[in-house]
């Protein structure tokens, strides 16, 4: 499967358990691609949805995504700091038409104070029952979220110090 190169553009396809598309971002750079990594930024991209309607990002944004970890990291640049949408996701794949996910419902909002909100828990319970989410992916799901927030706790990863910025000032080269 190989995977996407930096200066590439991609689309990021993102799934529900059932296989229905939920969520398709247009255009992405790739600032680097590995196996195991992504680190993709965009400006301004439109995003359709499952049911067609569009719309237009409204900030720069560094995408994170990890092939052995179960969620995703949006790092969003705002005037007034920068925030964190992450999803708990199955690990990305790359099939050369779009890096893909399954979105798992929950999300973390983390705030430029790094204090953050668990979203989503009604929604991801109400699909676990309706898409027959099996325990073991339920269990998976649980740690990972752990992780993740544990990762927020210790600022790591994209949420350490200079992480998002540093990676938008490679957005921004790119866009030369």
């Amino acid at each position: 499967m190989g995977f996407p190169m930096a200066g590439e553009r991609i689309q990021i396809h993102s799934y529900k358990h059932n296989g229905c598309i939920h969520r398709v971002w247009e255009e992405t750079v790739v600032l680097k691609g590995t196996k195991n990594l992504v680190i993709g930024g965009n400006d301004r991209t439109t995003v359709t949805e499952s049911d067609g309607r569009t719309w237009i990002t409204r900030e720069p944004a560094i995408c994170y995504f990890h092939a052995h970890y179960w969620f995703n990291i949006i790092g969003m640049l705002r005037e007034d700091g920068i925030y964190y949408y992450c999803n708990i996701s199955s690990p990305f794949i790359w099939d050369k038409e779009a890096l893909k996910y399954i979105d798992y419902d929950l999300d973390v909002k983390v705030f430029p104070d790094m204090t953050y909100i668990l979203l989503d828990e009604d929604e991801y319970q109400r699909h676990k029952q309706e898409m027959k989410y099996p325990e073991v992916i339920d269990h998976i799901l649980k740690k990972n979220l752990d992780h993740l927030l544990l990762w927020i706790r210790q600022r790591k990863g994209p949420f350490a110090p200079d992480f998002i910025d540093s990676w938008y000032e490679q957005y921004l080269l790119q866009q030369l």
